[in-house]
């Protein structure tokens, strides 16, 4: 889940730079190739546009970088009281002299996950 969390916020900085470069890219080309556009729809105002929408979007950026650290702490929060749960379970195993049947096919599934899980934080 954190390499998701890292991926979309590389996105999120690449489509920042990229709007960056449309824009410059667009001032440059209104101003070498088009200087005479004053009939039709203002490019200016366009690229006005453009910078509100880079605003919204930084403005999300924003409120996703809390939300992802409160995922990553949940997520590590979950995984610690999965680990003091296993591990109270078989302390209790090896008191009781309690013998276990072998694991079903789900459960060894879900077992195998969740090692595959933790192992990645």
């Amino acid at each position: 889940m954190e390499a998701e969390v890292d991926k979309l916020e590389l996105m999120f900085q690449k489509a920042d730079s990229d709007l960056d470069y449309i824009q410059y890219r667009l001032e440059y080309e209104i101003k070498t190739n088009h200087p005479d556009t004053a009939s039709k729809k203002n490019p200016v105002t366009l690229l006005k546009e453009l910078s509100a929408i880079k605003s919204r979007y930084q403005t999300l950026h924003a409120r996703f970088k809390p939300i992802a650290a409160e995922q990553k702490e949940t997520k590590n929060r979950i995984c610690a009281t999965v680990n003091k749960t296993m591990t109270m379970i078989q302390e209790l195993q090896k008191q009781t002299d309690l013998e276990l049947s072998p694991l079903t096919k789900e459960e060894k599934t879900a077992t195998e996950q969740l090692k595959s899980f933790m192992s990645d934080l």
